[in-house]
């Protein structure tokens, strides 16, 4: 284990500012020290959650909330996971995150730390990871789509399915080249060079896709232009299937 992953790891889970309900979520070999030195008690039970009361160190109520335990490897991160549901108060917030970062072998988590964690420990591959990452930025449904289907697999699926067709590949050619006083029918050879021709063609389609999965994802940029009183303003309501563009004899407003 690298000395990254011995050390235990916390964050704020949550935006940042008041809310109702704030989740601070741990993971690493002392998730559940820490959840015992806020709490004054034995850790729950593995895949359970406890209605519990937390203490600074100095002893005084923080807040009580709700503490969930999820035991390694059965976590997001694979690793030992403990979450707080508290109080979304500022002051709760910050005590909770001070008194955490006073007990042993704990420190706040780096940006994208836990999903790099689940990645390290094969809880997902990169394509997922950047899955993720797309749906917590998606703003539209098109958008959320492609990253959900990107994160229950369906681009490593198709990566993998080539990687599979390059060694089988590979493996007919080396065997041919290696052993060459074999009697390996030409079939072999003609089945091989039509598997090639395959996959290149699938490579060379997945590359002339205009880049649609990443306009997709990052959006695009469009300008209306025209003179006065062209019509722009309702083009621009009749695409978005809404009022954007709010227009008065006056001035016209930027795209809300």
């Amino acid at each position: 284990m690298s000395t990254e992953l011995k050390e235990t790891i916390f964050a704020l889970a949550t935006p940042a500012g008041k809310s109702g309900v704030a989740v601070i979520r741990l993971s690493g070999p002392r998730a559940c020290a820490a959840l015992e030195s806020l709490t004054h008690r034995d850790s729950p039970a593995p895949n359970s959650a406890i209605f519990t009361k937390f203490y600074a160190p100095s002893g005084t109520l923080v807040d009580a909330g709700i503490a969930l335990y999820f035991k390694a490897p059965k976590s997001f991160t694979g690793e030992d996971v403990v979450e707080l549901q508290v109080h979304g108060s500022l002051v709760v917030i910050r005590e909770l995150l001070e008194a955490l970062s006073q007990i042993d072998g704990l420190r706040p988590a780096e940006p994208g730390e836990f999903t790099r964690r689940a990645f390290i420990n094969g809880k997902m591959d990169l394509t997922q990871a950047e899955g993720l990452a797309d749906l917590i930025d998606a703003a539209t449904p098109a958008q959320k789509s492609q990253a959900m289907r990107q994160m229950e697999g369906d681009l490593s699926g198709f990566y993998d399915s080539m990687r599979n067709q390059i060694v089988t590949a590979l493996a007919h050619m080396e065997a041919y080249i290696d052993f060459p006083d074999e009697e390996i029918p030409e079939s072999v050879l003609l089945g091989l060079n039509g598997e090639v021709l395959s996959l290149k063609a699938t490579i060379e389609k997945a590359l002339a896709d205009n880049r649609r999965g990443e306009a997709l994802r990052e959006g695009l940029h469009i300008v209306i232009l025209g003179a006065p009183n062209a019509g722009k303003s309702s083009l621009l309501n009749l695409l978005a299937g809404r009022d954007a563009a709010i227009v008065s004899h006056k001035r016209a407003c930027a795209a809300r």
